[in-house]
């Protein structure tokens, strides 16, 4: 606890000054911005301690396994392990070698957490030109403090990990020829913890180079190649990582089936039943739910409530024109989109606890918040070159 005066200012530090690595000049305004959303990141970095701390959940394991693990166990987990084996020894080096507590580890892993939050808040800055008042609220930067989008990338555990990597890769992928090292690590990283996200992430963006956008038709063959035969080279260990016996429609229905039944008999009280939902209420489960009817005690108000609020901001975007919106966005965007669309249909239909969903939604909720932001930028986009034509 007293390397805790040392660690926990240092990682706080640390996050307010990284977005300067990246901002560019006219960028600057933002680092206010920025900072403000690191201490609050913090913050929420501290209640996912008090929630996890002495035996709750996953992150509580991991520190202690860590602590706990001697160097050989160490070396086989982090060069072979995989999912739970490579987390355990991922923290191996904080928890053990550098005596952090679970407190400052938690802390390391806010720094991590925030570091994504830059990146997805740049990826947001750069594409997006126009912002969108909603009631006399500016919807950018405003949306980035959700909560639930800090606490699940705040605290001990793969989805913080998993949210800086998704941030990096489609950062990276901005100016892809000079982001390789930040791609690789980005890649490497995911395959290790879900290597089923690093699958979904090239298919998405994959997807996305040959759909096109501002992207000459060398690097759209290039890169799409690339990620279409990443994919496929890693669709084995996927299989494997996820016990999927084959390749087919079955073989993924039999899991999904399998894994929501396991997951709605869960003896946590946000289990659910959604092996009758028709699989449009399945998306929007996982999407908005927790809602204000599900609400048992404050941190599912706080859920309820930032769902309400996106399910607003959804349908106040799905009343202009979503697919026109998409067919303009750039090549990033309709990645993070595509993303999210796999994501969904691999997810909305094997998870029955409310728990678990908003965690998992929370690798893919700033794809669908930059996509909606997308979507009132280019309506204005729309009506200012209107504009323009009818004063000529």
């Amino acid at each position: 606890m007293i390397l805790d005066i040392l660690y926990i200012p240092l990682f706080v530090l640390l996050a307010i000054q990284f977005p300067k690595l990246l901002l560019e000049d006219k960028e600057l305004v933002y680092l206010p911005i920025l900072k403000k959303l690191a201490l609050f990141h913090f913050v929420l970095g501290i209640a996912y301690f008090f929630t996890t701390n002495n035996g709750g959940g996953d992150a509580w394991g991991y520190w202690t396994a860590a602590k706990n693990m001697n160097y050989l166990q160490f070396i086989k987990d982090v060069s072979g392990g995989e999912g739970t084996e490579f987390m355990r020894a991922f923290n191996f080096i904080p928890a053990n070698m550098m005596g952090m507590s679970f407190l400052s580890n938690t802390m390391f892993y806010s720094l991590l957490g925030f570091m994504g939050m830059t990146y997805f808040f740049l990826i947001a800055a750069r594409t997006i030109p126009y912002n969108k008042m909603i009631r006399g609220y500016v919807l950018f930067p405003l949306i980035f403090f959700l909560p639930n989008l800090h606490f699940w990338s705040a605290g001990v555990g793969k989805d913080t990990i998993l949210f800086l990597c998704i941030g990096m890769f489609v950062y990276g992928l901005m100016k892809p020829f000079q982001r390789i090292p930040m791609i690789v690590i980005a890649g490497l990283l995911a395959m290790a913890i879900r290597p089923h996200i690093l699958l979904f992430l090239m298919v998405g963006f994959g997807l996305a180079y040959v759909f096109g956008g501002k992207v000459s038709p060398f690097q759209r063959f290039l890169f799409a190649a690339v990620m279409i035969g990443v994919g496929l080279a890693i669709l084995p260990s996927v299989m494997e990582f996820a016990k999927i016996e084959e390749a087919s429609a079955e073989g993924f229905d039999k899991f999904a089936t399998g894994k929501a039944a396991v997951l709605s008999r869960s003896s946590a009280g946000s289990a659910i039943d959604i092996s009758s939902y028709p699989f449009p209420l399945k998306v929007l489960t996982f999407w908005f739910r927790p809602a204000l009817f599900d609400v048992k005690n404050i941190n599912g108000l706080i859920a309820a409530l930032e769902n309400l609020l996106l399910l607003i901001v959804f349908i106040k975007a799905m009343r202009t024109s979503p697919i026109r919106a998409f067919k303009a966005a750039p090549f990033v965007i309709k990645g993070l989109v595509i993303f999210l669309v796999v994501g969904t249909l691999a997810f909305s239909q094997s998870l029955g606890n409310m728990g678990i969903m908003i965690r998992m939604r929370n690798m893919f909720l700033p794809g669908m918040i930059i996509y909606l932001m997308w979507i009132f930028s280019y309506e204005q986009q729309l009506l200012r070159n209107r504009r323009t034509t009818l004063k000529k």
